[in-house]
């Protein structure tokens, strides 16, 4: 990577120090094993409070008791419940470790354009978590739950419960980075605002077409928010491309 520094003496000269392939490796190796470490310790403290966490998860829905179909089930849940906990929490060390592996190689242009991306990438896979968690979630549940009340007991496997909110929790926050995406292709200029905009129709249907595939239930309810949400995200990432572009 590439470090400009002005040394001032009796003139200005630039020094520029290119580090060896190998050594950007052993740094790269580093990093990964700091965040293994610091995954590993908020794994760990997810699953001393794990009972807390699963109490959490299962505010969404109401009336509803969990069993376990084998003795070990909800113990393997647990397990994944602080893995995955562990390492939602340490996304914001992984996007630290990425800047400043990046940083020293960029230009002052890519450093304006790199950074704000990576955290509002963040950011936005976390209100991703919380639409998720409070809108599609009981949305999904409470279609299921109503539609079987009259002959049903909702009783519900819990490590199957487990499994639904994940894939929920995980195509919502991807779902949420298309602004992301969309400001890079027009940075980029593989794709003009215009054109962006004069597919709105087409969009439209992809939405729709997302809003099923990335869903785990099969609600209409739950599909058409997220089908909403899409839009949403969409034209809030166009608007944006339009300032930056203008």
């Amino acid at each position: 990577m590439a470090n400009n520094s002005n040394f001032n003496f009796t003139s200005n000269t630039t020094v520029t120090l290119e580090l060896p392939f190998s050594e950007h490796i052993e740094e790269l190796r580093q990093r990964i094993f700091l965040l293994f470490w610091i995954i590993l310790l908020l794994t760990s403290v997810a699953f001393i409070e794990v009972k807390s966490l699963v109490k959490i998860l299962e505010l969404p829905v109401e009336n509803v008791k969990f069993f376990q179909v084998a003795p070990g089930e909800y113990f393997i849940s647990t397990i994944k419940i602080s893995f995955y906990t562990g390492l939602l929490f340490s996304s914001p060390f992984v996007i630290g470790q990425l800047i400043l592996f990046l940083l020293p190689g960029l230009t002052k242009k890519e450093t304006k354009i790199i950074l704000p991306l990576l955290l509002s990438s963040l950011i936005l896979f976390g209100l991703g978590l919380v639409f998720s968690y409070y809108t599609l979630i009981p949305a999904a549940l409470n279609f299921f739950l109503n539609y079987s009340e009259e002959v049903l007991e909702p009783f519900l496997s819990f490590d199957q419960y487990f499994e639904f909110i994940l894939v929920l929790f995980y195509s919502t926050g991807l779902a949420f980075q298309i602004p992301i995406v969309q400001i890079l292709v027009g940075l980029l200029n593989i794709v003009t605002p215009q054109q962006m905009l004069g597919a709105w129709r087409y969009i439209i249907l992809l939405s729709t077409i997302l809003g099923a595939i990335l869903t785990p239930s099969t609600d209409p309810l739950t599909q058409l928010l997220l089908s909403l949400a899409i839009l949403l995200l969409y034209f809030s990432g166009l608007s944006i491309l339009f300032l930056l572009k203008n």
